[in-house]
């Protein structure tokens, strides 16, 4: 065939069917944010040009080992262990260490706090970046980050409790160990808010909080009831909505309590899902399970709605992604592939970085 070299039948070896050829090589082993000039003239053109260096690197870890970890990741799946060998309740979910590794890259370079930590302008893009070139190497992982980006505004609603909380919260390190929260130089946080009975439809939640002993904000309640879905079980602590005498309000309920007790906030079973399947997708109980009221009582959706509109943006950040993803590996896959006389003219396939 003209413009392929076709091997003959001559040139295989004994016993060989085959040679493989018109097979470009995978797009791996580059630097995702530097290859990407798309992405890196909208960062330049909204003021984030200050965060190139931290980008660069960022994209050299994504383009390099952190694809394997994603496939890792969603190779062998979260499992769950409700209790040790002893028959003590540990609520355990065991992920690969692909998976901590993944977690541990992007909470170290800022994908959690960059813009709480350096708020300059340009600091929600270049975090906006982060999300972006994470999702390359794995799309499920982003749900805890995003969350615990995101959970920044709703718990400074309370400020006290946002003194504690938002140090570990914000700070650029990892620790995926099952233990309390306070014995963590960082946290992360999860949401629960869906119930069987009322989906979107918060308003119908039946989950009820009970005050340990005076209401109020910042005071210690008691959440009784079931989420019919928690992202990412195995965070140190979840904004969850319940029931109180003045109507819907906003919790933080730690995995752990106080005193160093396990909270009862039980897994039921994790979600069989069609994708972001790195991610433990969760059905929970919480059976007297302690948290601290966010705000008034009562202000439980306008409390939270902040954590859920940040969230909404990565998912958009999210899907972007996965689509400029599935673009660079199709142009990077036909450039390099001869049909019917042809090759592929993509103008990426001699640059100096294996990507776009």
């Amino acid at each position: 065939m003209s413009g392929m070299n076709v091997p003959a039948a001559r040139d295989r070896a004994p016993g060989e069917t085959h040679r493989v050829f018109n097979q470009p090589p995978p797009l791996e082993q580059y630097n995702a944010y530097s290859g990407d000039a798309v992405l890196g003239y909208w960062v330049k053109r909204f003021g984030g040009g200050w965060g190139e260096s931290r980008l660069t690197k960022f994209g050299e870890g994504i383009g390099h080992q952190l694809q394997e970890a994603g496939f890792l990741a969603n190779k062998h799946l979260p499992e769950f262990r409700s209790h040790d060998r002893f028959g003590r309740r540990i609520d355990q979910v065991d992920y690969h260490p692909a998976y901590h590794q993944l977690m541990a890259h992007a909470i170290e370079h800022g994908h959690c706090s960059l813009p709480w930590t350096s708020p300059q302008p340009g600091a929600h893009v270049v975090r906006g970046a982060l999300a972006f070139l994470h999702t390359h190497a794995d799309p499920g992982s982003g749900c805890p980050l995003t969350m615990t980006f995101a959970s920044v505004p709703a718990i400074s609603v309370q400020s006290d409790i946002a003194a504690k909380w938002l140090p570990k919260i914000t700070a650029t390190s990892y620790d995926g160990g099952n233990k309390p929260w306070f014995d963590k130089a960082g946290v992360t946080i999860g949401m629960a808010m869906t119930e069987k009975q009322g989906g979107s439809d918060v308003r119908a939640n039946t989950t009820t909080a009970e005050p340990l002993t005076l209401p109020g904000p910042g005071k210690l309640y008691s959440l009784t009831g079931h989420k019919w879905f928690c992202s990412a079980p195995m965070c140190d602590g979840f904004l969850v909505l319940a029931q109180t005498r003045e109507r819907l309000s906003c919790f933080l309920v730690p995995r752990w309590r106080e005193d160093g007790s396990k909270n009862p906030v039980h897994i039921q079973r994790l979600k069989n899902k069609l994708g972001n399947k790195s991610n433990a997708s969760s059905e929970i109980e919480f059976r007297g399970a302690h948290g601290w009221l966010l705000g008034e009582e009562g202000r439980g959706i306008a409390t939270i709605i902040q954590m859920v509109a940040l969230t909404r943006y990565d998912c958009m950040l999210g899907s972007s992604a996965l689509m400029a993803q599935a673009a660079k590996e199709a142009i990077w896959h036909t450039a390099g592939r001869a049909a019917f006389n042809l090759w592929g003219q993509s103008p990426f396939l001699n640059t100096s970085v294996k990507g776009l």
